[in-house]
């Protein structure tokens, strides 16, 4: 339960999901509730997809490349820890590459939104990637993958509850809400890129007997 909670918590900072609402209201503000829902599933469908290709083909990227588990760890982790000081400052959207000018754009010119820019890169992005990564390499009992997979699942799950009510969260909360929590997560994500650099620099100066 313990290692649920902390990869579930992990993944869902990282995510941001609340983040994406904004995004996702004004890419949907002309759909109905029924193609809102539509969409919010296939989103959530994509996002589970490349979670769990990174989670069981992320090992055979990093042979490939010869990319040491350290070296995944510190790159993560800073961008993970970036990705928690654009919502500290109020610019995740912009960190993830979608400018307001360019969201009103896709209103009108994307017919599949649900895998570019909501899944890709708006919440399954290179942090969450390394992290699944490195939970692949860190956990490699049968107990521990099972329990991995059900953050994955419970993740997507959750990311699908939420943009299917966004426009409800967003009348609930109003922007300035929706920025508070955002803060509160990026501080949560920051900690998390940073813990990740200092197992990593831990483990190499240990190596090195320092």
């Amino acid at each position: 339960m313990e290692l649920f909670i902390f990869s579930f918590g992990a993944l869902f900072s990282i995510m941001n999901p609340l983040g994406t609402v904004p995004v996702f209201v004004g890419l949907t503000q002309n759909n109905n509730k029924k193609e809102r829902a539509l969409i919010a599933f296939w989103t959530s469908f994509n996002v589970l997809i490349i979670l769990l290709l990174s989670f069981f083909a992320g090992k055979y990227i990093l042979s490939f490349f010869g990319i040491s588990l350290n070296s995944l760890k510190i790159a993560g982790g800073l961008i993970i820890a970036s990705s928690g000081f654009a919502l500290l400052t109020g610019k995740f959207t912009e960190h993830k590459g979608m400018k307001k000018t360019r969201v009103k754009d896709d209103i009108h010119t994307r017919s599949e939104i649900s895998l570019t820019p909501l899944a890709l890169p708006m919440l399954a992005g290179p942090g969450t990637i390394s992290l699944l990564i490195t939970y692949n390499q860190e956990y490699s009992n049968m107990t521990d993958c099972l329990v991995i997979l059900g953050s994955v699942f419970t993740s997507a799950f959750t990311i699908y509850l939420i943009l299917k009510s966004s426009h409800y969260i967003v009348r609930m909360l109003g922007a300035s809400g929706i920025n508070a929590l955002s803060r509160i997560i990026g501080f949560i994500v920051i900690s998390i890129g940073i813990e990740l650099i200092v197992v990593a620099v831990l483990s190499i100066l240990k190596m090195a007997n320092f």
